[in-house]
């Protein structure tokens, strides 16, 4: 054997053991594993503590609304005490006019869903405001209250009772009184429905429901549904639990609850809130079973796309090809992470070049725009100067020469706009720009003075054209018509508005213009109704002076185009 066949022996194992490749798809495949599993376990477990977390705040929630709850019925039972011993220091109550009382007390108690009754010292009603003065009464529905307040002289509140004429289930508030020889008890009854609609406001959320459960274990107003009140609570099967715990876990009729009881100072009632405890891990096993089925979709859609791509790897010469192709239409192409670094190094070039491509092609795009809407704002400034200026001259040599000036105004404006881009023109440099050609020599008589302000293209052209023949009218008839004349240009800018003062001082006035001419129609039409601005215009004996006022938010430059100009280096 040759040493050549022996040298081939030696290196074929070694090359077998080096030329052992897996599928683009296996590697794929272990990629999405190894990223993809440790990312859905780590999702799992902040899930499940954000879900606990979210619990102990429905509970922390739950537990405060309890202790609010009791706030409200407090100071609802506190109120209707108050209501009491006001209505006992009646002077028709001391004068036994038991009909004037009536009258006053029905009065003070319109609107508030409670009903005042008085009963005597045998628990006979004398006074019921749910029905008319004189109809027959008998004795009260629930006269162990009415007798526990006579016997210690303490004010009571009642546990729910089904009132005979109320024909609903009610509570009392009742305070004795007595004078000389009488006794009375004064009552306020209240519906306890309207209880109900007190606590019915309460944030409870995520399932939980609040009961008011009196000293007898009734329910006396609840949020779950009103057709439980005068029923014994269903919680509490074998009745009331005086020393029931702030929080407890209750299993009724093989339903578990989470329950938060806190009693109530004034009256002795408990208010439970409650949720069963399905509700409130409802939304930790519904985030589960999401999650789950996000995780298997998720695994499905990255295996797919895995092997998906690892069919297309096999073809990068084609798809460079293609993306060649799509470069050419103009569509976007980007770069892809070829295992071939050479042809890896082509894609990026392509996607590099797509990418000066649609720069290049938007800000195209963008500069045509801006050609486009400045010519149609040119062409319609024009066309108005025009038809304004043909208004108002008496022949056409007067209207050439106007409408020459007038041109030239706005090309000067326009040479602004030029420089300035998108980014506006300079107040100041506008002022100067239009007043410049009617100034005189001596620069003493024109002062201008006012802070930096960037006007938009549209606000430049308007404030342009009215300043030209502001400045065209001080020429013939104003400060600059005369040898002394002067002209003032101040502005401000204050609470969002742009305010200038145009000011023009001479020794006596020879002339000024008559009629509506053109300038008018600028300063009064653009102005005021491009702009907003609010036009003060006053001719004194010493010169003219005008006063424009205009809202800022008109005036300012777009900040989207200034944005876009610089992305495209404007």
């Amino acid at each position: 054997m040759s040493d050549g066949a022996s040298d081939q022996l030696a290196e074929t194992p070694r090359s077998r053991i080096f030329s052992w490749p897996l599928p683009i798809g296996a590697y794929l495949g272990a990629l999405v594993a190894v990223a993809l599993v440790p990312t859905l376990l780590f999702t799992a477990v902040l899930l499940e503590r954000n879900n606990r977390a979210q619990q102990d705040v429905l509970t922390t929630l739950a537990e405060a609304t309890a202790g609010s709850i009791v706030e409200t019925i407090d100071r609802e039972l506190a109120g209707m005490t108050t209501t009491l011993r006001v209505l006992s220091g009646s002077r028709s109550l001391d004068a036994n006019d038991l009909s004037d009382f009536y009258d006053r007390a029905r009065k003070a108690l319109d609107d508030t869903h409670s009903y005042f009754i008085l009963l005597d010292e045998n628990l006979q009603q004398l006074i019921n405001t749910r029905v008319d003065y004189g109809t027959a009464l008998g004795a009260t529905s629930d006269p162990q209250p009415a007798q526990l307040a006579l016997s210690t002289g303490n004010t009571v509140i009642s546990n729910a009772f089904y009132g005979e004429v109320a024909e609903k289930w009610v509570f009392n508030v009742l305070v004795p009184w007595q004078q000389r020889d009488a006794r009375r008890v004064l009552i306020l009854t209240q519906n306890a429905e309207d209880l109900t609609n007190l606590i019915a406001g309460q944030n409870l959320r995520g399932g939980w429901n609040a009961s008011v459960v009196d000293g007898n274990g009734i329910v006396v107003a609840t949020t779950f549904m009103s057709a439980e009140i005068g029923k014994p609570f269903f919680l509490w099967p074998t009745g009331r639990l005086p020393d029931a715990p702030s929080r407890q876990a209750l299993t009724v009729d093989g339903a578990d609850y989470e329950t938060f009881t806190v009693n109530s100072r004034l009256s002795g009632w408990q208010v439970v809130v409650w949720s069963p405890t399905e509700v409130v891990a409802a939304p930790l096993v519904r985030a589960l079973q999401i999650f789950a089925f996000g995780g298997i979709l998720l695994a499905a859609l990255s295996a797919l796309c895995a092997w998906l791509l690892a069919r297309q790897v096999t073809r990068p010469v084609r798809e460079l090809a293609a993306d060649a192709r799509r470069l050419g239409a103009g569509e976007a192409v980007s770069a892809k992470p070829y295992k071939i670094a050479e042809i890896a190094t082509v894609s990026a070039a392509l996607a590099e070049a797509s990418h000066d491509r649609q720069e290049a092609e938007g800000e195209i795009r963008f500069l045509m725009r801006e050609v486009a809407h400045r010519s149609k704002n040119q062409l319609t400034v024009v066309s108005s100067i025009a038809k304004q200026t043909a208004r108002h001259a008496p022949d056409f040599d007067a209207f050439q020469d106007s409408f020459q000036k007038r041109v030239q105004g706005l090309a000067r404006s326009t040479d602004l706009l030029i420089a300035g881009g998108v980014a506006g023109v300079e107040l100041r440099e506008l002022l100067e720009a239009q007043i410049e050609p009617f100034r005189p020599g001596d620069t003493a008589r024109l002062q201008m003075n006012g802070p930096r302000f960037r006007l938009s293209n549209q606000a430049a052209q308007t404030i342009g054209l009215a300043v030209h023949e502001l400045a065209t009218n001080a020429s013939k008839y104003g400060a600059f018509s005369t040898t002394s004349g002067q002209l003032s240009v101040d502005w401000s800018i204050a609470e969002g508005v742009l305010v200038i003062d145009w000011r023009e001082t001479v020794s006596k006035l020879e002339k000024t213009e008559e009629g509506r001419g053109f300038g008018t129609e600028v300063i009064e039409r653009m102005l005021g109704g491009t702009l907003d601005a609010v036009i003060e215009r006053e001719i004194a004996p010493d010169g003219l002076h005008c006063r424009f006022t205009m809202p800022v938010e008109k005036l300012l430059p777009d900040p989207d185009a200034m944005k876009a100009e610089r992305r495209f280096g404007g």
